[in-house]
């Protein structure tokens, strides 16, 4: 079940005030999800501003720090890449004075290597483990004239390295890390994913 919350700021425009403007910020913060879910560039443009910015971009592949809609979809591809049936289940919501506060559950089957990056370059590789992920997220997007302007995040990545089996570090588990290293396949698992989301913000430039 979604609850949806409101709150009062002196500083809100009288038009943030009516439940149809909550509605509306509402379901155009959770579409972004839909957005990561689907790879929809259509939805995308939709959903995102021009101006759009992911202040959560910088674990991601560089393309997701680009603005709009294309950091979003390269953003989904990112995810996609590594989750098959990627899900975000919206569970409570909040909205005040343009912005909205999503808790989510997000899930998926981990199929594809989990690559994180630190300033577009290979940081940590995931060989796939086939383990399914299930954990909360809190989300803060602004909603400018219909469209999510600004997002970031608190994420329960610790659960999430958890239930991937790489946290806390097991001998077994550094000795795969290593040795994805070692042969290369964790470099070759980065160019793949940032290649991929290279071409899904290329749909929206």
């Amino acid at each position: 079940m979604l609850f949806i919350r409101c709150a009062y700021n002196e500083n809100m425009n009288t038009t943030d005030l009516t439940p149809e403007t909550h509605a509306a910020a509402i379901a155009v913060a959770a579409q972004t999800f839909r957005v990561l879910e689907t790879g929809d560039a259509r939805l995308a443009f939709a959903t995102a501003s021009p101006s759009f910015r992911n202040q959560e971009a910088f674990v991601s592949p560089s393309a997701a720090s680009l603005p709009g809609p294309a950091g979003l979809l390269a953003s989904s591809a990112w995810m996609r890449s590594a989750f098959s049936g990627l899900t975000f289940t919206v569970t409570d919501a909040a909205y005040d004075g343009g912005k909205v506060w999503l808790r989510l559950r997000m899930s998926g089957l981990h199929t594809g290597a989990f690559v994180r990056y630190t300033d577009g370059k290979l940081e940590q590789a995931i060989a796939p483990t086939g383990r399914r992920i299930d954990f909360e997220q809190i989300h803060v997007l602004e909603v400018v004239d219909g469209l999510v302007v600004g997002h970031e995040a608190v994420r329960d990545d610790v659960t999430m390295l958890g239930q991937l089996g790489v946290f806390p570090p097991t001998p077994g588990g550094m000795a795969r890390m290593i040795g994805w290293a070692v042969s290369g396949k964790a470099k070759r698992a980065a160019a793949s994913v940032s290649a991929a989301a290279d071409a899904a913000a290329a749909t929206a430039l």
